[in-house]
């Protein structure tokens, strides 16, 4: 197939136009010179794409599944030169760390700002994953630098502490269970829940928390912040489980209700993961020093 993005570019602009002069206007080419490539990338492709009408052009089948994925070859082309634009400006170093949800949504973000203060030439790219996933990408050396809970397996990989915290349940005041201090998890499947969104790395543990129990969660509504599910618990949507500390960084003035989890799984110290025996790169070294650091500061204070 003969095309290049120039006529992706033209093609996308003529079928938000739906006409073919201003979209050659948008693209900065002429009427004749936009006709000739819109034949030719036809045949490159063997389908027609547009049909054409009195007033313009409308897209056919096959035009509005090629729209699709050049716009998808678009943004992907602008998101790798965003990705090279501050190489190309001077910086010096970047760091790829994953971390779980919990890590995400409460401990890093001031930890990770404290660090890019000290290290302006770096940039980091977080994502959130599955501490499970974040063993394995470690441990092949896909990334240097993890933070997670216990995966249930660290072979290949070094773990540090890096905080202490626990999942607790949250529930509205005046809620049934609002006046027990602790409740296992199976107790409390049959009352509606407040999640994260799905793909989330805590949504997909806490299913398959309840899948293990042979159960299934009753999920009202789903959110983008522990922050968000702390404000729909006390608002009195559903019930909540978030970290302790995500209720106290909620601030709320009336905060739902705190109960212990009964199982061994909420308790959930997270661990700064490298992999064994793999030198680290300075800026990725930094970072680890940072977070570790950091820990220890805290530590320190809630002594």
């Amino acid at each position: 197939m003969s095309y290049d993005l120039t006529d992706l570019r033209l093609f996308v602009a003529i079928a938000e136009e739906g006409n073919l002069t201003r979209g050659a206007a948008r693209a900065f080419l002429a009427p004749s010179s936009a006709s000739h490539r819109l034949r030719r990338l036809e045949d490159a492709l063997h389908t027609t794409l547009f049909e054409r009408q009195t007033r313009g052009v409308a897209l056919t089948p096959a035009g509005e599944a090629l729209l699709r994925n050049a716009r998808q070859v678009l943004a992907s082309l602008e998101q790798l030169h965003a990705n090279l634009s501050p190489f190309a400006s001077g910086l010096r170093g970047h760091v790829s760390l994953w971390a779980n949800t919990h890590a995400t949504h409460t401990f890093l973000p001031d930890d990770l700002a404290g660090f890019l203060r000290q290290q302006p030439q770096v940039r980091v790219t977080l994502e959130e994953r599955t501490s499970t996933d974040i063993v394995v990408a470690v441990a092949s050396g896909e990334i240097e630098v993890g933070v997670l809970a216990d995966s249930g397996h660290s072979a290949g990989v070094d773990l540090r502490p890096y905080r202490q915290d626990r999942l607790v349940l949250i529930v509205p005041r005046g809620h049934a269970l609002a006046g027990q201090a602790q409740a296992g998890f199976a107790e409390v499947l049959g009352h509606p829940f407040v999640m994260l969104h799905a793909g989330s790395a805590i949504h997909t543990f806490t299913m398959n928390a309840a899948a293990a129990l042979g159960r299934h969660l009753d999920v009202r509504i789903q959110v983008r912040s522990f922050e968000a599910v702390c404000r729909m618990v006390a608002a009195g949507v559903g019930i909540g489980m978030v970290p302790r500390s995500a209720v106290r960084q909620a601030g709320l003035s009336e905060p739902p209700v705190v109960l212990e989890v009964n199982e061994p799984w909420a308790q959930r110290d997270l661990q700064i993961c490298t992999r064994r025996g793999a030198p680290l790169s300075g800026f990725a070294q930094a970072l680890v020093a940072h977070l570790a650091a950091s820990a220890q500061v805290q530590a320190y204070a809630q002594n």
